[in-house]
């Protein structure tokens, strides 16, 4: 069954990395406001980019090429998540990556946790063209695995709307990984399965 699973915050801690990554660069009392700038990931970083510059006196091109790094340094591999894509793949599951992002940053990603050798394949907006919730990314993740969407399966992720609202969408069950967080009323759909970490999710499918 096709299994396609959100990248940052979902399969890798990517508010850790940043965190890891301000407070390296600006110092401890620094984090909570780089943090509320970057908007967990979805503030454009050409935007992010001079309003960190800016309170810091630093060059808005510099810190674009740190931003566009994606931290990637300070990602470690989770044995949890590695335990857990393996279940599923030997449950009959075929997982591919379906994430928002450049080629380069995400796919560095990728390859410095070690899941680039846990799952079939993964599709990268920029590469496609496309971006979640768009229909046709889940449809081109489904392709590079000689499947298709209508055959069903599964769309795991964190973001309510780019995740849950587009897998529904396209017609797969869903699985949330809430972090913690309570589902926003405001949508009226809902995750099949949710659970507070995609290892929770994952264990959950069915």
């Amino acid at each position: 069954m096709l299994l396609l699973i959100d990248l940052d915050n979902t399969l890798i801690d990517r508010a850790a990395a940043f965190k890891a990554w301000a407070r390296t660069r600006f110092g401890d009392t620094e984090v909570p406001w780089l943090v509320e700038q970057d908007r967990d990931g979805y503030r454009p970083k050409d935007e992010l980019a001079p309003v960190i510059a800016a309170r810091y006196h630093l060059e808005p091109a510099e810190v674009l090429v740190e931003l566009r790094a994606g931290m990637v340094d300070q990602l470690a591999p989770d044995p949890l998540v590695a335990a857990a894509l393996t279940s599923c793949a030997a449950a009959g599951f075929v997982p591919v990556v379906v994430t928002n992002g450049t080629v380069a940053q995400q796919e560095a990603k990728l390859r410095r946790t070690g899941l680039d050798r846990l799952v079939a394949g993964w599709t990268i907006s920029e590469g496609a063209g496309v971006r979640k919730p768009d229909r046709r990314i889940f449809e081109l993740a489904a392709a590079s695995v000689g499947r298709h969407l209508d055959e069903g399966g599964w769309m795991v992720g964190d973001h309510a709307e780019y995740d849950i609202g587009g897998g529904a969408a396209a017609g797969l069950r869903t699985g949330w990984v809430s972090r913690g967080q309570s589902w926003p009323e405001s949508l009226d759909y809902r995750p099949a399965v949710t659970a507070i970490d995609c290892v929770g999710v994952l264990a959950a499918l069915g």
